[in-house]
């Protein structure tokens, strides 16, 4: 019965039967440790009701406040449940945290959610016990949110949150599903495919051979897993493709380390043997037995990879060195890269650091025992090699180009343009009308075809993004020691009155500022004049003054550096 009739009522979603299966089955099978159970539970009966009492009316007060309505009742534990976490991990009754347990059913799936909130700001909640099975529901259509919660005295209390379609479902398993088939001619196809073993386990039962109605529901009952035993008549549960090897893996650590064979059924089987539904598997071990590296194409199981992995990087560390760089360095040669080179300029520590790995040493070795693959390190250590020669070739080409204006420069005597093209003086240059920067402006140098480097203000809105402009981009800056002075455009915006624009040349005059051009024109059906001057600056410190002068004159409301420049 706890081998076949429960988990098959467990598969159907039948819970109620389960739990009643499960029970008497633990009452027959071990009725001293039944029994013992059932006394322990008797001896603190009554404080568990209270607790539970209390924290349904505590709940039912906060819903009513919310205006949810809920069908709230206490939800008893079952012997065979409690008495297998017992066992599983070693604990005793006072340890078990969901002893006490509260059911909430709702009318919606909000609903649900909305309890859940509330009983999170009622009571604390316990971390890593909250499970939403409604989001994710299981295999066999399961669907409630639970949660765990420091209840009234300190105690954990288990509640549970559904709505009545999935009470309904929880209670009465595929049955509830197919009342609703009943009425429902597009019922889902998968839900069909679901429940197609279920036919064939009705067809079985006209089996003569009751072994062989046995096995039947050994084998094929359970599906999407296996289900093994244990020689003690333990299950096991596998993912489907699994070997003995990840059977000994699951059972213990050391049992899959020490492993050196099994038999499935009695019969000596190899180790990459695909194991079935009902196979009683029984490992063979011994003190000197240990893992091979073979081993991780064998095992189907993640947690046994893992297992197998962390037993090489603990045990043969020297080892795993030496064999992940004769690896590496073998992989560097088919390649045709030199390994010394493609490790240079501090690439492979930037690959160390990529992959997670603190040392040299320890990625070498996690290539040495499989657990990070040879052409991943290759890959990445090829890209860095790549984009390095790439910076290399193109700063080769700027340092030719620089050369060429320099020279040009010399040529056509444009020394004293104040400006160092990456940190070189006398390079053609010319600044550029778009944005006419000037000392203490952020600027960036643009490499034109035949007119040299083009100097712009770091945030002229003329430059381009592309790939092809980001490539012509140079590194210039302003060279402290020039005198050279600049042409600045500067819009004046005033109240059209008489002698304004003389006011404005009155400043400049007195400031001994050079004006190089200068117009006015009135805006159109307004008293506003908008006065534009060219002037010649020596830096943004002495813009700013100017500027700062300009505003100070009567009915002179906007003074601003001109966008378009000069």
């Amino acid at each position: 019965t706890l081998e076949i009739f429960a988990p098959l009522a467990h598969r159907l979603g039948i819970f109620n039967v389960k739990w009643e299966l499960e029970d008497l089955s633990f009452r027959y099978l071990e009725p001293e440790k039944y029994y013992d159970l059932v006394d322990q539970m008797k001896q603190k009966r009554q404080v568990r009701e209270d607790i539970v009492n209390d924290t349904m009316s505590q709940l039912t007060k906060a819903l009513g406040e919310a205006h949810i309505k809920a069908d709230i009742k206490g939800r008893p534990k079952h012997f065979y449940s409690i008495y297998k976490k017992m066992k599983k991990d070693n604990r005793d009754l006072s340890q078990i945290y969901d002893l006490l347990a509260v059911r909430v059913i709702v009318d919606s799936i909000p609903d649900c959610y909305a309890v859940l909130g509330i009983a999170h700001s009622l009571w604390k909640p316990l971390p890593y016990r909250f499970k939403d099975y409604i989001s994710m529901p299981k295999s066999n259509m399961y669907q409630s949110l639970h949660t765990t919660v420091i209840g009234t005295m300190g105690q954990p209390v288990e509640i549970q949150i559904r709505t009545w379609e999935m009470h309904r479902v929880s209670e009465y398993g595929v049955a509830a599903h197919w009342r609703y088939k009943e009425g429902n001619k597009g019922a889902d196809k998968e839900f069909d495919q679901k429940v197609a073993w279920l036919r064939q386990v009705l067809e079985w039962q006209d089996t003569s051979n009751p072994k062989e109605l046995v096995n039947a529901l050994k084998l094929d009952v359970f599906s999407g897993e296996v289900f093994v035993f244990t020689p003690k008549g333990d299950v096991v549960k596998l993912p489907i493709g699994s070997v003995p090897l990840d059977f000994a893996y699951r059972v213990h650590t050391d049992v899959g380390h020490r492993c050196v064979g099994a038999k499935v059924n009695g019969k000596i089987v190899p180790l990459d043997y695909t194991l079935q539904n009902g196979d009683i598997v029984d490992i063979i071990t011994s003190k000197t037995g240990k893992p091979s590296l073979d081993w991780l194409n064998i095992v189907g199981s993640s947690e046994s990879k893992n297992k197998i992995r962390n037993w090489f990087k603990r045990e043969n560390k020297e080892e795993n060195i030496e064999k992940g760089l004769e690896a590496l360095e073998r992989e560097a040669k088919r390649l045709n890269y030199s390994w010394k080179e493609l490790c240079s300029d501090n690439r492979i520590q930037q690959v160390v650091k990529q992959l997670k790995s603190n040392t040299e040493n320890e990625l070498y070795a996690a290539c040495g025992y499989g657990g990070i693959p040879v052409s991943t390190v290759l890959l990445r250590l090829v890209e860095l090699y790549k984009k390095s020669k790439e910076h290399e070739d193109a700063r080769k080409t700027t340092e030719q180009i620089i050369e060429k204006l320099k020279v040009q420069g010399a040529k056509k005597a444009k020394n004293g343009t104040g400006v160092l093209v990456k940190g070189e003086p006398g390079v053609m240059v010319r600044m550029a009308k778009c944005c006419n920067p000037v000392p203490g402006d952020d600027i960036i140098g643009y490499i034109t075809r035949g007119r040299g480097v083009s100097v712009h203000r770091s945030d002229c809105t003329s430059l381009g993004h592309t790939p092809e402009d980001l490539e012509r981009m140079i590194e210039v800056s302003w060279d402290e020691a020039s005198s050279e002075s600049f042409h600045v455009g500067i819009d004046i915006q005033a109240y059209d009155r008489s002698g304004i624009l003389m006011e404005v040349m009155a400043v400049l005059s007195e400031l001994k500022i050079t004006i190089t051009n200068m117009n006015a024109k009135v805006l159109e059906n307004t008293k506003n004049v908008m006065i534009n001057i060219v002037v010649e600056i020596r830096d943004i410190s002495q813009l700013d003054f100017v500027m700062t002068k300009l505003r100070r004159i009567r009915e002179v409301y906007t003074v601003q550096r001109s966008k378009g420049g000069a």
